[in-house]
Formats: structure tokens, sequence, C-alpha cells
């Protein structure tokens, strides 16, 4: 069964959203301006800038459950101003997920 939690819904539209840019600016966007077909930039457009909305709605919310610093959470947030920025922070949070905790000591 899948894990649904927070931060696994963040990482999941995070790619989306990556992805989402990525097709905007190199596949929509030369289109539309090279070869005078706009449709492309429309369509991705409207979509990356929904998952983009989804993208911040979640970062409050596991920046929320999880107590990131801001400093963390600005750089979550640079990441999606960046094209593949999403790619590199979603490696670096599986890479976390995947550090087992250290027991609690008293």
């Amino acid at each position: 069964m899948l894990k649904t939690t927070p931060l696994s819904r963040f990482r999941a539209i995070a790619l989306l959203e990556g992805l989402s840019f990525v097709l905007l600016l190199f596949i929509a966007m030369p289109l539309k301006y090279l070869a005078g077909i706009p449709l492309g930039v429309k369509m991705v457009g409207w979509a990356h800038g929904m998952l983009f909305v989804l993208y911040l709605l979640l970062l409050v919310e596991v920046a929320v459950v999880h107590r990131w610093p801001l400093v963390r959470i600005l750089g979550a947030f640079i990441a999606s101003l960046l094209p593949f920025g999403t790619f590199v922070l979603d490696a670096r949070l599986r890479r976390e997920e995947q550090i087992p905790s250290a027991p609690a000591t008293r």
C-alpha cells in the first residue's frame, strides 16, 4: 500500500511541477516563438500554474508538519523557480528519508 504523507505528496507534486516547467520552457515556448504554435503554452502554462500553486500549498503543509526552518522553506521555494530545481530538491529529500533516524536518548 502506498504511504501518503505530507512529504510524499509534496515530493510527487514537486516532480510534476518541475516536469511542467521544463516542458513549458523547452518545448511549449519554442513551439510558440519559433514555429508560431501558441496552443502548447496555453495548455502547459495553465497546468504549470495550477501545479505551482499546489506546490506552494503543500510546501506550507510540509513546513508546518516537519517544522522546517525558514532557510529550508526559502530553498524549496527557490528550487521551484529554477529549471530542474525541484528534481534536485526531490533527490535531497529522498536521501534524507533513507537515512535512519537515531534513537532518542535521554
